[in-house]
């Protein structure tokens, strides 16, 4: 834990001290053990710092509204309790959320920006107040189902039981307060007007069969932001799990072009 921006934030580093650091951040529901897929290949070339964010996993859950900047500050504390100046930065959904706000307003602490299964909006203003109406009446388990449904494809569901199990998890483990309140940060947001300022070299990875950011928001935001380049991987919105070694590897590859630019 380390407290920082008055709030307690969970986080661990895996890899060598000397080398750059590459920070993971997760999506709604889940926590840092989201990226257990890629913490061996990435922390073989790099320090890796993944964290959960406000309201999930070991991190505290403040009180009141959350916005996706609120978010960001958070991460940015972070980095200062950790005396970190610049990162590499991967997000998925919410963490591409996340890295869509640093890239455009904190471009001196980002070096390259990974956005995966993200947007720059999501939903609907009445499709999120019935999720956070639903989550605070009748828990996490009343939209488990649902919510993995969306998150992986029905074959990988068959075929992997075990790892769509240890999602479920970390969603039923999942602050309901917390879980509430990112969502309204998700429903009251709109990052389009950002898209144009982002400036770091970003790539931005989408599920072929991912029904929550489909395919053409990635496009959308790849086609805006300036150094952008789009990659489609054999997934639903969880591409990081679902295509695991797909994921890494061009993560990885797309690292290293950008370290040699930086």
């Amino acid at each position: 834990m380390i407290a920082g921006g008055g709030m307690q934030t969970a986080y661990d580093i895996q890899g060598g001290e000397t080398l750059p650091v590459v920070a993971l951040c997760h999506s709604l529901g889940t926590n840092r053990r989201l990226w257990d897929p890629q913490m061996g290949g990435l922390s073989r070339h790099y320090r890796v710092l993944r964290y959960d964010v406000r309201g999930h996993g070991e991190s505290e859950v403040p009180p009141g509204t959350y916005t996706i900047e609120s978010f960001a500050s958070d991460f940015l504390s972070l980095l200062d309790g950790l005396e970190i100046e610049r990162v590499y930065f991967c997000g998925v959904s919410l963490g591409g959320f996340v890295g869509q706000w640093l890239g455009a307003n904190r471009p001196d602490r980002i070096r390259a920006l990974v956005l995966a299964n993200t947007a720059a909006r999501s939903g609907t203003e009445q499709g999120w107040n019935d999720r956070i109406a639903q989550v605070c009446r009748d828990g996490l388990q009343s939209i488990a189902a649902a919510s993995l449904a969306r998150w992986f494809t029905a074959d990988f569901m068959a075929r992997d039981p075990e790892t769509v199990d240890r999602v479920r998890q970390m969603l039923l483990a999942t602050p309901v307060d917390g879980c509430a309140a990112t969502c309204g940060a998700i429903r009251d947001m709109d990052l389009r007007p950002l898209a144009t300022a982002i400036a770091a070299p970003t790539l931005v990875i989408s599920g072929a069969s991912d029904a929550s950011t489909p395919p053409g928001e990635a496009a959308w935001l790849a086609a805006r932001i300036p150094r952008a380049e789009h990659v489609t991987l054999p997934a639903a919105h969880l591409a990081n799990i679902e295509a695991a070694d797909a994921f890494t590897e061009t993560v990885l590859a797309f690292l290293s072009r950008s370290g040699e630019e930086d």
